[in-house]
């Protein structure tokens, strides 16, 4: 359990609204809206680097974290893409590419390639950038699109070119000043999403590029608020994150985004859609948690979408996902947000977000609930033996509450006082440090119900949860604090819950 919550960390934005009772609304890193609840907003960036998240001006929304962008200057798994050029290399393989000799292509289709691109390199050229740190950096992208239009023109098939090409898109996008109007965001996405189609139409394993081209989508998508256009971009979004993952499963960062997409669309679609496109979402940051159990903006954003789940039941009166209560769902989302917030603790957004849900948590715990378990130090009791039971989970362990009955007491023929009552029971504990891993199980020697397996240094402790989606509850939860032990922030997350 412990090698997991190595690995590295990665973000998306998304958003969900909700609307609380006293605090019901949380913030991410994403933009947020004046109702409590995350919003999604994914961007492209393909880096393991950690970005500060943005700040909401209101208190009393809840946003999703940032998506995770790849950036052209960013080195990539591929040999030879997206490498960092310094400008004198630029400089020199830019000469050493004129210089070259012919291309094995005729001059007819050099010519072709060169005027398809032609639009594309006017656009970058338009681009100046917003102050003189920007200004500096369009200079070197433009330099980057002179090198990969050379390289196009000798071969209109190097897909890692056009893929590179589309990244300089995507960065010089982000470089248009907010008052400009030619060229405009949008036609620089657009052009984007156009090299990236080429490039995973001549490479359709090129699982960077696809997650690349769904930020690009994405950001077109936002553009365009809650229309019918933006739907169907969140849509194309979705399916392009959905090859990204089947091409690299291994990738929190994708899942994320998956989910900020997913949790944007649910906005837009028709009502009849919206519980499933919501459950989808929440599956997908799942996901990207069990990948990487610190992945503390995948945390967040979970948080925001379960609150948004609780708000909407709230407004409705309908029945929500899988029969979970609205309270229950307000308390998930609390769990995610703290757990986010004690491994984060210096991101403002999770602090603001933190205060509007803590009283959510059944302070002075994490989590409580009922569980099915063996008397205590017995772990082949017969299925008669074991007892569902109330459980709590804080910053030190997963303990049993065991409720004794008040004691009997009687008198003797000879006077003497004699206890009847339930004496010396023992309360099943594990602490959190003691833990090795945790796992759902199904066993037939155990009784009827969604196993839980931990294990820890002292053997392995089974209970029976009362659904699968219980389960899920608590195999989060505790692997949540674990990781939180294991950051050596245990004293954070005690802080929350206990003062």
């Amino acid at each position: 359990m412990p090698e997991t919550t190595e690995a590295p960390e990665h973000h998306d934005r998304q958003q969900p609204q909700a609307e609380p009772e006293p605090e019901s609304k949380i913030e991410s890193q994403s933009e947020s809206k004046t109702q409590p609840g995350p919003e999604n907003k994914p961007e492209p960036v393909v880096t393991d680097a950690d970005q500060t998240p943005k700040e909401d001006d209101k208190e009393s929304s809840i946003q999703s974290d940032e998506t995770v962008k790849p950036s052209y200057t960013e080195q990539s798994a591929r040999p030879q893409l997206n490498r960092t050029f310094t400008m004198r290399e630029l400089l020199t393989e830019f000469k050493s590419d004129e210089d070259d000799a012919g291309s094995p292509y005729s001059p007819e289709s050099t010519q072709r390639q060169s005027n398809q691109n032609s639009a594309a390199m006017e656009l970058v050229n338009s681009v100046t950038g917003s102050d003189e740190e920007g200004q500096s950096r369009q200079r070197v992208l433009v330099y980057a699109v002179k090198r990969y239009a050379i390289a196009l023109e000798k071969n209109p098939e190097d897909y890692d070119a056009l893929y590179n090409w589309a990244l300089v898109l995507q960065e010089s996008a982000d470089n248009v000043s907010p008052d400009s109007t030619s060229p405009s965001k949008d036609a620089l996405l657009e052009e984007a999403c156009k090299k990236y189609d080429e490039a995973t139409r001549l490479c359709p394993t090129l699982h960077d590029a696809f997650y690349n081209w769904a930020i690009a989508i994405s950001d077109r998508a936002k553009m365009r608020g809650r229309t019918k256009e933006a739907e169907e971009l969140w849509e194309q979004a979705t399916k392009n994150y959905e090859k990204a993952v089947k091409l690299n499963w291994n990738s929190p960062q994708a899942l994320n985004n998956w989910g900020l997409a997913l949790q944007e669309l649910s906005v837009i679609v028709p009502a009849r859609e919206k519980q499933n496109t919501v459950r989808t979402a929440i599956s997908k940051f799942r996901a990207a948690i069990r990948l990487q159990f610190d992945f503390h903006r995948a945390i967040y954003n979970l948080g925001t979408v379960l609150y948004g789940l609780a708000e909407d039941s709230v407004q409705t009166g309908s029945t929500n996902l899988k029969e979970v209560s609205p309270n229950e769902l307000y308390s998930q989302s609390a769990i995610y947000i703290a757990a986010a917030h004690a491994m984060k603790p210096n991101y403002s957004v999770y602090s603001s977000a933190l205060k509007l849900v803590r009283s959510m948590l059944p302070l002075p715990h994490l989590k409580e609930g009922y569980l099915t378990a063996t008397p205590a130090g017995n772990t082949i009791a017969p299925h008669s033996e074991w007892k569902r039971t109330e459980f709590f989970l804080n910053h030190e362990a997963l303990q049993q509450v065991i409720k004794v009955e008040p004691k009997q007491v009687s008198r003797s023929l000879s006077g003497r006082v004699v206890d009847v009552g339930n004496t010396g029971i023992k309360a099943i504990r594990v602490d959190i440090p003691d833990i090795i891993s945790v796992s759902a199980c199904a066993d037939l020697t155990l009784p009827p119900g969604a196993g839980l397996c931990i294990n820890t240094k002292s053997g392995s402790v089974f209970l029976v949860a009362d659904s699968w989606e219980s389960v899920d509850g608590w195999l989060d939860a505790i692997r949540l604090v674990y990781t939180i032990h294991a950051r050596g922030k245990t004293d954070v997350l005690a802080g929350i819950i206990t003062t």
